[in-house]
């Protein structure tokens, strides 16, 4: 039977810790050290020094940057662990001290964060200046992922499917309704109102292949049997509102996120009357209740902001 090594634990440093799950995350240790503020040797130092404590590589450091080994990607599971866990305890324990102090790492996709997330975290910064909130876009599947392995607090996006399949919490949020955009003469711009179908027999401009909006638009074209006609791919709204604006071809987006980007390009906006170009758009969490105190603060905020009633201990 193994007995624990117990200077093993005195020897651990939180702060390499950290410094090692920025640079898997970043994938670079220069990237990992400006987000920390600190030099990129310093940071390079206390990496070498862990894999001394560990007695094994942690890192692949290449041209490119650095990427986590077979033992890395063990070590990084339990750092997060760790760091979660600390993360939580300074939640409670700041209950106790005067006014609400902290961080909350937040990861949404692009349709939240166009149409909701500067208002309501916003009024909310507004209301607990002392609360840092970091806030990372990714593909809806990806939030979820993150949320999953603890490298966000909180997740924001259109979980469909895949929410029913995983152990994450789920909280509603917001809804949103997809609309076809076209240029001004585009033949289908004096349409009120649209069945996506309508919109195959032109070319599309499209977000990344594994974008919910992406994903929801390939499924229904295949439903009717058809293909869709991709032109190109952006990485943006705004983006997809140029390209359509000079001729390449038309596309699907928010109606509201369209309203709000008004006056980029000669523009129309069309409604889909498809069911599923409704959205919902969730609250992610390994688990509302017991998320630290800053973090709850602003899942009970946003639920305000929406007109849902808070639920930090819903389960999907």
């Amino acid at each position: 039977m193994n007995t624990p090594d117990r200077s093993f634990t005195r020897r651990l440093d939180l702060t390499s810790l950290q410094l090692f799950v920025a640079v898997c995350e970043r994938g670079s240790i220069g990237k990992a050290a400006e987000q920390e503020f600190m030099a990129a040797s310093a940071v390079s130092k206390r990496l070498s020094d862990l894999e001394s404590t560990v007695g094994t590589a942690l890192l692949y450091r290449h041209a490119r940057g650095a990427s986590p080994t077979p033992a890395g990607q063990s070590l990084l599971h339990h750092a997060r662990s760790v760091l979660f866990s600390l993360d939580k305890m300074q939640g409670e324990l700041s209950e106790y001290a005067d006014g609400v102090r902290g961080h909350v790492r937040v990861h949404a996709n692009i349709s939240a964060i166009v149409q909701f997330l500067p208002e309501d975290l916003g009024s909310f910064i507004r209301q607990h200046d002392a609360i840092k909130i970091d806030l990372e876009e990714h593909l809806s599947t990806e939030v979820m992922r993150a949320v999953q392995e603890g490298a966000a607090d909180l997740g924001i996006c259109h979980t469909g499917p895949a929410g029913q399949s995983t152990d994450l919490q789920i909280c509603p949020y917001r809804k949103d309704h997809l609309a076809l955009v076209v240029p001004h003469q585009h033949p289908l711009a004096e349409r009120s109102l649209l069945a996506f179908a309508d919109s195959l027999d032109w070319d599309h401009v499209g977000l990344h292949a594994n974008s919910s909006i992406y994903l929801a638009m390939h499924a229904a074209a295949t439903a009717v049997g058809r293909g869709i006609r991709l032109r190109i791919r952006v990485t943006g709204l705004d983006a997809m509102c140029r390209m359509i604006h000079n001729g390449l071809g038309v596309g699907l987006m928010p109606q509201r996120a369209f309203e709000l980007m008004h006056g980029v390009g000669e523009l129309t906006c069309i409604p889909l009357t498809d069911a599923w170009a409704t959205r919902q758009i969730d609250l992610v969490a390994r688990d509302f209740s017991t998320l630290p105190v800053t973090a709850r603060l602003l899942v009970k905020h946003l639920g305000e902001q929406a007109g849902q009633p808070s639920r930090t201990d819903s389960h999907a």
